[in-house]
């Protein structure tokens, strides 16, 4: 098809999967230079993708309710778009797309749309097999003729958030970020436990003299978590959980030569940057959805937590499949994990022997 002159991107949450969304609208850019591009995206992932050049933004804001709905039908009022995306398969984004005036809307294969996507669009993709999550929303460049290039992304980052993530770097010595926690989900298990988090800790910091940094939200698991850590770890930590915003945890992760989490959004946030991501996985397919760039680096307990739970191997059941087991996540052995941080950061440094118990962070 020929270039349109603007084009509308759906894809509200979270931030991982709109991390595996903006390659498409990269894709897009070096394809059609010229084409006006809209993306309606969640209130706070915008507050990492926001200031994207050449990219109108317009927030859907869930906590507001149907008010939400009314401002996107308000902002998009007298306007048609040629082609619509709707990259996000959930009831909440189908009702979304009803206040965007489209000729196309193009959205997933019967298999992949759930909540009756099929019903909102008028066009789907091409059905695909055991697809990781950016190879499938990549699909939806088919249709509009484009070929996909390499993932790109190009986040900004401003110039206040790398001084501080450069304050946390010591010359010649790594940072390494461990990011505990996965959002909190009803029946969402997929956090390792803090003991053994505090154990990486100490072997980062007395074989390889790395300054280890942890990273989270403001719950209030994950405080506890990164409480229980600096209590458990027999060296120094800076704790930076609740204390970053998404602009300056990009550019820790920018900054970081490693980083260490379970299936979360800051696994992709590392990849967008380039950082080696040591991913944790035992109640999800880390085929599926696995840091792009780093699936040597995985410890995957999946296959494993799959046997126990359903009897079965990850064959003989539906591609992405949740292991619903509290105790999966223990299947994953620290041994493995420390197996991965050698890969990555050499075994050849001598230990430290001492030094002091508690480092603070820089100032803000």
């Amino acid at each position: 098809m020929s270039p349109p002159s603007t084009i509308c991107v759906l894809r509200l949450s979270a931030i991982g999967d709109c991390c595996h969304a903006l390659p498409v609208i990269r894709n897009i850019q070096s394809a059609w230079p010229d084409t006006g591009i809209t993306w309606i995206i969640g209130a706070t992932e915008s507050r990492l993708f926001g200031d994207i050049e050449g990219v109108e933004f317009v927030v859907f804001d869930k906590q507001r309710g149907f008010d939400a709905y009314r401002d996107i039908r308000r902002r998009l009022r007298g306007r048609r778009f040629p082609v619509l995306l709707n990259l996000h398969a959930s009831f909440r984004a189908n009702l979304v797309s009803l206040c965007v005036s489209a000729d196309r809307k193009i959205g997933y294969d019967k298999s992949r749309a759930k909540d009756w996507q099929w019903l909102f669009t008028t066009e789907r993709i091409q059905p695909r097999q055991a697809q990781h999550v950016m190879d499938g929303l990549l699909g939806f460049l088919e249709p509009l003729g484009i070929e996909t290039g390499e993932p790109r992304w190009d986040i900004p980052i401003p110039d206040q958030d790398r001084v501080f993530a450069e304050g946390l770097k010591a010359i010649d010595e790594p940072l390494c970020v461990i990011s505990p926690c996965s959002s909190e989900r009803r029946r969402n298990f997929r956090n390792w436990s803090a003991s053994n988090y505090a154990a990486v800790a100490e072997r980062l910091h007395r074989q390889y003299h790395a300054r280890v940094v942890l990273t989270g939200g403001t719950s209030e698991l994950e405080q506890s978590y990164g409480a229980e850590i600096e209590r458990e770890a027999d060296c120094p930590v800076t704790n930076l959980i609740g204390r970053t915003s998404l602009k300056r945890l990009l550019a820790i992760l920018d900054r970081a030569d490693l980083l260490i989490c379970p299936d979360s959004g800051p696994a992709h946030m590392a990849t967008a940057v380039g950082t080696p991501v040591i991913g944790l996985y035992a109640t999800s397919n880390r085929f599926r959805t696995g840091p792009y760039f780093s699936q040597d680096l995985v410890v995957d307990a999946y296959p494993e937590a799959v046997r126990r739970e359903f009897d079965k191997p990850v064959e003989a059941l539906p591609w992405g499949k949740r292991v619903r087991d509290p105790a999966a996540m223990d299947l994953i052995r620290l041994e493995r994990v420390l197996d991965r941080v050698a890969v990555v950061l050499g075994d050849d440094r001598s230990p430290v022997r001492d030094g002091p118990r508690d480092a603070a962070p820089p100032g803000p």
